[in-house]
């Protein structure tokens, strides 16, 4: 089993990693494309994420993005590449379980796991760090699901996990609508834990870790475990086909519509198509 001193050391290329008394920090590191989920990004969160799993001298994980922004979501362009490449749909199937497999990676991190929220927090990084166990969001930040609206389902197992934090009335409007949840939106949901100030999510982040870094690891990570498992009891039974229904979705008009118009800036007309 990696310590968290080899972990710190691996070598990542889009990943700034760094450790401090049992607490990891692992920072998106690509902010010249706004922290884009590309498939390389993707990779290495699930690759820290499995190796952090079950290290035995961490406490805590702070995942954070840049100063003044968490992340634009999953990469645009890559989404592109992969539906013209002429791959066959098993492939693309395979191709597709990236994203659950990073959000579920994350979710089983046996230690606490909290994200420091800055600026925007888009689609797949949203459901990122919804897949954390705390969320600290500082003012002005904003957390967005634009699948919808876009012609897509939302993916990535996140709605029993929203379901779970926000109860369904509540999750269905954030989906369906495709609404910006600012921050005091986020703290009156119970989908933020703290709000702080601007320019602050890192550091308050950093004295929750504390808290739980001096806390009896075992008992903590007990505790998470038993109540991830009652929370989430169903969520496999609810999930397991929402990257055939992206597939499906995917290869739609309404979806070909939507992007489209989000290009040209100006509303989609969806045929049920």
């Amino acid at each position: 089993m990696d310590t968290l001193d080899i972990i710190v050391r691996h070598g990542w290329s889009r990943l700034q990693v760094s450790s401090s008394a049992g607490v990891a920090k692992v920072q998106l590191a690509r902010t010249a494309e706004r922290n884009a989920l590309d498939p390389t990004l993707m990779s290495e969160l699930t690759e820290i994420a499995v190796k952090l799993r079950r290290c035995p001298d961490l406490r805590a994980v702070i995942l954070c993005g840049a100063n003044d922004f968490f992340s634009a979501g999953a990469d645009l362009k890559s989404s592109r590449q992969r539906a013209s490449s002429g791959a066959s749909l098993l492939e693309l199937r395979a191709q597709v379980a990236a994203g659950p497999d990073l959000c579920q990676a994350w979710e089983d991190i046996e230690a606490v796991t909290i994200a420091a929220i800055e600026g925007f927090c888009i689609g797949g990084a949203c459901a990122l760090v919804v897949a954390c166990d705390f969320r600290i969001m500082a003012d002005g930040a904003y957390l967005r699901l634009p699948e919808v609206p876009l012609g897509m389902n939302m993916s990535w197992r996140t709605l029993p996990r929203l379901e779970a934090l926000i109860g369904p009335s509540r999750a269905k409007q954030f989906v369906l609508f495709g609404e910006a949840a600012t921050a005091e939106d986020c703290i009156g949901w119970g989908l933020a834990d703290e709000l702080c100030p601007k320019g602050e999510a890192l550091r308050t982040a950093a004295r929750w870790a504390e808290k739980i870094a001096v806390l009896p690891p075992i008992p903590v990570r007990m505790t998470k475990e038993a109540i991830n498992a009652a929370a989430h009891a169903s969520a496999a039974a609810v999930s397991f086909m929402d990257r055939d229904q992206f597939l499906l979705s995917s290869r739609s008009s309404d979806y070909a519509e939507g992007v489209t118009a989000f290009l040209e800036k100006r509303p989609p007309k969806f045929r049920g198509d």
